[in-house]
């Protein structure tokens, strides 16, 4: 289950990594995108419509430079000369050609329906107002058609202008011209987002698959597997840190074997020695000839003896289990059974710091469960100990088991000061010990912890609500066994 979580953890950081790579990236092309697109649709927009407006300022350019020729003192002569150009007007189709009088009404245009009307727009003022060509673009009041439209001023010989020569167009074909050219653009600079997209996502996947594979290696490493080898196929600098890490993981691996064995060693050493001061403790202590303050002293040589060869077993048993030769003598046990016995067999030494168990037995029998109850109770005895030497203040150890039907669970909570809770993550490592001042060797919890994995559980500490630390146990009802 832990593996399956740190799996499910690592992957999430895989994507997240993605994730922010691509957000990255592709935000940067579409802003890029964004403006290359608007920059060409504007220019694009503004070429057409300033293509439009030159043609047709041409056009009014050269019929008024036409009829400037001809146009008498006679409005009479002019009118007459504008009807016959109007009705020679080839353009009718692209065009409304208009004849507007100095008041702003049309008096003749090549489109009948308008004729008489004022259209009051803006080019029709400035092109009276000033004696220029004036142009305009906007929307019809009247049909609300998108329009453009050039006023050239007529004039007598004298310069007294005597009407308004205006061509109007649509520029429906144009705006639509326009949403072509965005949407052609726009596509464009959507196939570009893609084709980085995807070239984006190999290279990615160029990096990030060894990411984690050497990820994987690495947590691997962390976790214990030293000596562990990650094939290097890679020629680039993701092959440098490959060929670290593997000489990394060598490197461990021989310094925890060495480690190993010096610890074995020693421990095999002390033993005899611990052995003998213990025997002959035991033996002087009841020496009536011996006065109270020698037996004193003895009796403290073997507290510290017996300490000792606590430390000793603890680490001989961490090096059983290091090199492969920890074993379970497994056996159907009524686990209930093996913790009451734990708690009648600590609770009077328990009682000598002034500590009492309260344990409030169940109705309902716990299921059997595969196990080795001497191992068990081995880490009952080390969580009581912990719990006598940390939280002695606490004054009280509470004990509770229940089951769920796949799992059996034990509750040991304690009432001390629990453990810093950047320290709970690392307490279980092997000679952790912590902001603690208390003696000890930093193996015990390491021990217990893989004796319940060895049983196919798992052992947890978590500070518990109020104060304390609360030490959870759970132990499968058919584990399968490492």
């Amino acid at each position: 289950m832990g593996a399956a979580r740190t799996k499910k953890q690592h992957l999430l950081k895989i994507r997240g990594l993605r994730k922010r790579y691509m957000m990255t990236t592709m935000l940067v092309i579409f802003m890029i995108v964004v403006v290359a697109v608007t920059a060409y649709s504007l220019s694009m927009m503004n070429s057409i419509y300033l293509n439009l407006r030159e043609g047709l300022y041409a056009k009014a350019k050269t019929a008024t430079d036409f009829f400037a020729n001809y146009i008498t003192r006679t409005y009479a002569e002019y009118y007459d000369s504008a009807y016959m150009y109007i009705e020679g007007f080839d353009d009718v189709n692209k065009l409304e050609l208009q004849f507007i009088n100095t008041y702003g009404r049309i008096e003749l245009s090549s489109h009948s329906m308008t004729a008489g009307s004022m259209p009051g727009t803006q080019d029709i003022a400035d092109a009276l107002s000033t004696g220029a060509i004036s142009p305009w673009d906007g929307y019809s009041d009247t049909t609300g058609e998108h329009l453009m439209s050039v006023s050239a001023p007529m004039t007598y010989s004298n310069g007294q202008i005597i009407g308004i020569m205006r061509y109007v167009t649509s520029l429906r074909p144009a705006d639509r011209l326009v949403r072509t050219n965005v949407l052609v653009a726009s596509a464009c600079g959507l196939v570009v987002m893609l084709i980085v997209a995807v070239i984006s996502m190999v290279f990615l996947s160029s990096v990030v698959e060894p990411m984690r594979e050497i990820t994987a290696a690495a947590k691997q490493i962390s976790g214990g597997s030293y000596g562990i080898q990650i094939g290097n196929h890679y020629r680039d600098e993701m092959g440098d840190m490959v060929k670290a890490i593997n000489e990394m993981s060598l490197k461990i691996s021989q310094s925890e074997k060495a480690q190993t064995e010096f610890i074995s060693s020693v421990s095999h050493e002390l033993r005899t020695p611990l052995t003998a001061i213990t025997g002959w403790g035991e033996t002087l202590i009841y020496d009536e000839s011996l006065d109270e303050e020698t037996k004193r002293g003895i009796g403290i040589i073997l507290q510290e003896a017996r300490r000792l060869t606590k430390m000793v077993e603890e680490l001989l048993e961490f090096t059983r289990m290091q090199d492969g030769r920890f074993t379970l003598n497994a056996r159907p046990i009524d686990v209930t059974a093996e913790l009451e016995d734990s708690i009648f067999a600590y609770r009077e030494l328990l009682k000598q710091d002034d500590m009492r168990v309260e344990y409030e037995p169940r109705d309902e029998e716990l299921p059997l469960i595969n196990g080795d109850p001497a191992r068990l109770r081995q880490v009952f005895y080390n969580i009581f100990d912990n719990a006598a030497k940390y939280a002695r203040e606490g004054k009280r150890i509470t004990v509770s088991a229940r089951t769920d039907g796949e799992n059996v669970f034990m509750y040991f909570r304690d009432y001390g000061p629990g453990i810093p809770e950047d320290e709970l993550e690392r307490v279980k490592l092997k000679f952790y010990k912590g902001s603690s001042k208390e003696r000890g060797s930093g193996i015990g919890l390491a021990v217990c912890d893989e004796i319940i994995k060895y049983h196919g559980g798992d052992l947890t500490l978590s500070n518990a609500e109020g104060g304390g630390l609360l030490v959870t146990i759970r132990i499968p009802i058919e584990p399968t066994f490492e």
